[in-house]
């Protein structure tokens, strides 16, 4: 038992050796940032982009256009609609996703060609409607404008008379998200359960969440664990906060920690109103006990919620790798989902 309890210290100490190791990172120049005096980003890197495909000429088996949204924030989402909606079922309705893209609020966007071959293959694997939601990113719109924008993004989609959005069914609406997209989708869920009818026709069904980004004060068992992950270090995570967040709060305010003093009390709505929700993450995601501890929260608070958690990966698997990705699809396919 003496020799298990000095084991035990002895990896305790050299997990904290590493988060000090991981602390002499200097995260800007990780993500190739330069932090300017006025408070913006200078992006020394911009992920690969994809324009989208419109035309339904071709021989694509998804085609995809993007529509402004609020012309003055620069805001605009791309529709992606199954080929043979156009050609052989013309009155057909299908689900409607509402993605939200990742990127830690700092980076990305709509048209990042990680997130559009996502979108892509999702359509063609679950014959689903997606709108994918380019939001304002911090540091220069701070939260909650992503949130903001991602709401007013659904009161669009409700008023437009675009002719793709008439193969989307109302009433199939979810909201989904991949890391600092699956917290915008968890955030703008509770605000629309505040204010349901005025989003109707759009009804939501539910939200899925894929490994959301949260945090807190203190750091979890998973962060700790995981301090060397190369994907998603401490102090990238760290920062990503603190130019994300509204200026002078902590990582334990509720955009970033949603367990803080129990919960938003609107997720009682949410119960009321049915929605299901589903979290996916892997044990490999120094994230997970975040995830983990969402699901426990929204269990605790009567919500149909459904953890989907597995052995290994990283952060970002169910996006970039499409094996995982299926995972994900086959959930959509459920009618209704869990």
């Amino acid at each position: 038992m003496r020799g298990h309890t000095v084991v035990t210290a002895v990896s305790v100490i050299l997990m904290y050796a590493a988060i000090v190791a991981n602390s002499a990172m200097d995260p800007y120049k990780a993500l190739h940032i330069i932090l300017n005096p006025n408070g913006t980003l200078t992006r020394l890197n911009i992920s690969p982009q994809s324009p989208p495909s419109p035309d339904p000429t071709l021989p694509t088996p998804v085609v995809s256009k993007d529509l402004t949204v609020n012309k003055s924030k620069h805001t605009w989402v791309r529709i992606y609609l199954p080929h043979k909606a156009l050609d052989y079922f013309p009155n057909s309705k299908l689900p409607l996703i509402v993605f939200y893209h990742g990127g830690g609020f700092i980076f990305d966007s709509a048209a990042s060609t990680y997130f559009h071959d996502f979108c892509v293959r999702m359509v063609h694997a679950t014959q689903s409607v997606v709108v994918s939601v380019d939001y304002r990113l911090a540091p220069e719109h701070r939260l909650p404008a992503a949130y903001e924008d991602s709401v007013e993004a659904l009161h669009w989609i409700k008023a437009s008379n675009d002719p793709w959005l008439r193969h989307a069914d109302y009433s199939r609406c979810y909201l989904m998200g991949e890391s600092a997209g699956g917290n915008i989708a968890y955030t703008a869920g509770l605000r629309v359960a505040a204010e349901v009818d005025k989003i109707k026709p759009l009804k939501i069904e539910g939200l899925i969440l894929i490994q959301p980004f949260f945090g807190g004060t203190k750091r979890s068992p998973s962060e700790i664990r995981l301090s060397e992950d190369n994907t998603i270090p401490l102090p990238i995570t760290d920062l990503m906060w603190n130019l994300s967040l509204p200026v002078g709060v902590d990582r334990d305010y509720k955009y970033s920690n949603p367990t803080v003093n129990g919960g938003d009390r609107i997720l009682d709505e949410i119960k009321v109103l049915g929605w299901r929700v589903a979290v996916f993450g892997c044990e490999g995601d120094p994230l997970v006990d975040r995830e983990r501890e969402l699901v426990k929260l929204l269990g605790h608070k009567g919500v149909h919620v459904v953890g989907k958690f597995y052995e290994g990966g990283r952060h970002g698997i169910f996006v970039g790798d499409p094996s995982m990705s299926v995972k994900v699809f086959d959930l959509v396919k459920k009618s209704p989902i869990m």
